[in-house]
């Protein structure tokens, strides 16, 4: 596959629509706003962001870039959706972010380019929207340093992650967009960590990441039925 055709144009189309609310806390994207503080704090006590360089791969409008950039590393926010790029440009100048850069640019083509050049690489809600998640993984393997740490995040494939992920989700709690997830593109950790292997990531933590719709309050657990989280690292 050419390495600037991972991309599915109705997947971009999908988040360029939504472009001008991503940062309002009460929009389409406030599962994102509220799961960013627990995404973060989990990457920062595995690899410190302070003085690293670190890349986002889909990064959409920036924001864990932001809050990793607020974190003092310095950051690069990538993604093929103009739009969420425009958006996440603007907000960094709007809120006078320090350190934090985007760039409209595919993975595979960043990792031919950069490689072995990041402390850490984030790719987190992404995987699940591209037609080839194993080429992004792939990528992401060559854009870290030798001992540098790779972090995913996704949806697993099961009746019961259909159920929350997407009927309750999308259509009862009214949280996502109708549509916003596919459940034959979800990803099993299983299929993951094979991914993983084969891009010679050594997988070091799992996690779940679970929501109570009535106290509207997310957690991380060791549950990865539904949603759930990779840290990997390349050897040194």
């Amino acid at each position: 596959m050419n390495s600037t055709l991972n991309v599915d144009p109705a997947e971009l189309a999908k988040f360029s629509e939504l472009a001008h609310r991503w940062w309002d806390p009460e929009s389409e994207f406030r599962p994102l706003h509220e799961i960013n503080p627990l995404r973060l704090d989990w990457i920062n006590s595995l690899s410190p962001l302070h003085g690293q360089r670190v890349l986002d791969v889909g990064c959409g409008g920036g924001i864990l870039a932001d809050a990793m950039a607020r974190k003092g590393a310095q950051v690069l926010g990538i993604d093929l959706a103009a739009k969420s790029l425009r958006v996440a440009q603007l907000h960094a100048l709007e809120a006078q972010t320090p350190r934090v850069e985007y760039r409209e640019v595919s993975v595979e083509t960043l990792a031919a380019e950069q490689p072995g050049s990041f402390d850490t690489v984030t790719c987190m809600e992404m995987l699940e929207h591209v037609p080839d998640p194993a080429s992004v993984v792939k990528a992401c393997a060559e854009l870290v340093k030798p001992g540098g740490w790779v972090f995913f995040s996704t949806i697993n494939r099961n009746a019961k992650a259909f159920m929350l992920a997407i009927v309750g989700a999308e259509y009862v709690l009214n949280m996502l967009p109708r549509g916003t997830h596919e459940y034959a593109r979800l990803i099993r950790p299983s299929e993951l960590a094979a991914s993983c292997r084969a891009a010679r990531l050594d997988v070091r933590q799992t996690r779940g990441l679970e929501y109570n719709p009535i106290t509207r309050r997310y957690w991380l657990s060791a549950d990865t039925s539904v949603n759930y989280l990779f840290a990997t690292q390349r050897p040194a």
